[in-house]
């Protein structure tokens, strides 16, 4: 996730927000996902500090290190493609202009070509830094096929925290998504 997220930050998770394109959520993993993100970034720290531990136990530290931090890119029932002849992803038809990725310019959203649409009760995910992120995109051979149940999110995450030199809000970007939203029937 980076630059939006650095190595050791942490973040406050709102577990009662609603889910939207462009939300960083954090998610426990949906099956076989860490045994690929040991060597990509989205894995969580492992290293547990006295103040963490403390935080921990009033209901404000992490619940382990089986949960990864991703952007949600498509909700249920959204078609999502990559990349059309500008290089940009595009959801249920519509191209999206990402300012948060990570990508030199003129570079493409995504290396991995890929046309999904996200079932009933899941989610597709991406990394800020698509070059090195163990998203949706590198889990489409396992059983999940890419896709995160929405029951295994833990919720949006909102603020870093920690260090205190990173404090901020984390932005869900709507503008990106404007105009993707699917006609009702």
């Amino acid at each position: 996730m980076e630059n939006t997220l650095q190595v050791n930050d942490h973040v406050i998770v709102n577990e009662l927000a609603g889910l939207h394109r462009g939300d960083v959520v954090v998610f426990k993993d949906p099956g076989g996902w860490l045994d690929t993100a040991s060597s990509v970034e989205g894995r969580p720290q492992q290293h547990r500090s006295p103040v963490a531990v403390a935080l921990s136990a009033v209901g404000f530290g992490s619940d382990g290190d089986d949960h990864l931090v991703k952007r949600v890119i498509g909700l249920p029932g959204d078609r999502v493609q990559c990349c059309n002849a500008l290089g940009q992803m595009e959801v249920n038809g519509v191209p999206i202009s990402e300012p948060y990725l990570r990508v030199q310019p003129g570079e493409a959203a995504s290396t991995i070509p890929f046309d999904v649409t996200v079932p009933p009760g899941s989610l597709w995910v991406m990394g800020d830094n698509r070059g090195d992120s163990a998203d949706s995109r590198l889990h489409q051979g396992l059983p999940s096929k890419g896709f995160v149940p929405e029951r295994d999110v833990v919720g949006r995450a909102v603020l870093i925290s920690w260090p205190t030199k990173h404090w901020t809000w984390l932005d869900d970007h709507p503008r990106v998504f404007a105009g993707t939203d699917r006609p009702h029937r």
